[in-house]
């Protein structure tokens, strides 16, 4: 999703003189983000002006996310500020955007996705499997830890939270020996050559909608609608919308260690999904295929058989039930 990308207009292109004000984290990566999407409207027609918004997620920056207690952590500010008309149009990492949608408001535009891949990074290049036993790998994320320690059960998976750019200070600080994160957020940040390995998919199925962006704007508000729909790529939002219907009926939100992997390959949707418990020893995997317009059919499948081989029980015992 380089900023030399064009935007194909599908002929709803507008001469507006009134700004499209868009929502946003504070962040590096979340203003690459709402860049990356005022560049797009521009093109459009549209001026834009950004709307820098502090979420409960960006406060408390200590222990694992699902510690703060609550669905939305780093979206539900930024929402707030679209459905109050101090902002237009919110911008979110779609992985971290509930599956359940705020009144008022609609998924207007799902981008093209960038990697959907985990990304290993050490200071010296190391991969995954040259790691000594006992390393310190950090990690904010309970998909990563079980998905780590699945692999490497000799590993010491510590949780780390921040922005991109702390994370890979405390790599250099020498407080873990290696973090992983986004490919994408590191991609877009122009930080590529950091990583070590890309733990690609099957070998390390990702969070439902890594990569990709989630734009919302007032269900309400037809003009802007309409110009995000330009932006919305169709694989991209199916693949997405097979990934979140099977995270919505696990009802695990970011509780548990749930990985989904869609894509469409020579016209078939693809899902591969599992639910591993915190330490890794359980693994649960599942898949399913079908035609693109069945997505979210076929996230209920997969989720259907996870739940049937006993994913409920390692849910609840993740958020300590």
């Amino acid at each position: 999703m380089s900023a030399s990308v064009s935007v194909e207009n599908r002929g709803n292109a507008v001469n507006r003189t009134t700004p499209i004000r868009i929502a946003t984290r504070g962040s590096k990566l979340a203003l690459w983000q709402a860049d990356w999407l005022a560049d797009r409207l521009r093109q459009l027609g549209a001026p834009v002006e950004l709307l820098e918004v502090t979420t409960s997620g960006d406060v408390q920056q200590s222990g694992p996310v699902v510690a703060l207690g609550l669905q939305g952590v780093f979206t539900k500010e930024i929402q707030a500020a679209v459905l109050e008309d101090r902002a237009d149009v919110a911008v979110h990492s779609l992985k971290d955007l509930p599956t359940e949608l705020i009144e008022g408001l609609i998924l207007a535009a799902v981008p093209q996705r960038e990697s959907s891949a985990d990304a290993l990074v050490t200071l010296d290049g190391s991969q995954l499997s040259d790691l000594p036993a006992g390393a310190r790998v950090g990690t904010g994320s309970l998909r990563r830890q079980s998905q780590l320690k699945h692999l490497r059960p000799d590993l010491d998976v510590v949780a780390i939270r921040g922005n991109v750019d702390t994370r890979l200070q405390k790599l250099a600080e020498g407080v873990v020996d290696a973090i992983v994160l986004a490919c994408a957020g590191l991609e877009r940040l122009g930080w590529a050559d950091r990583i070590s390995e890309r733990l690609e998919p099957p070998r390390m199925l990702p969070a439902p909608g890594q990569g990709a962006l989630g734009i919302e704007c007032r269900k309400d508000d037809a003009e802007v609608s309409k110009l995000l729909y330009q932006l919305d790529d169709t694989e991209t939002r199916q693949s997405v919308t097979a990934e979140r219907a099977l995270l919505a009926l696990l009802h695990a939100g970011c509780s548990a260690p749930v990985g989904a992997w869609g894509r469409v390959e020579q016209g078939r949707l693809s899902l591969d999904a599992l639910v591993a418990s915190l330490d890794g020893s359980d693994l649960l995997r599942a898949s399913g295929s079908g035609a693109p317009a069945d997505a979210e059919a076929i996230g209920s499948e997969v989720a259907g058989q996870l739940l049937a081989a006993g994913a409920e029980q390692i849910i609840l015992t993740a958020r300590g039930q």
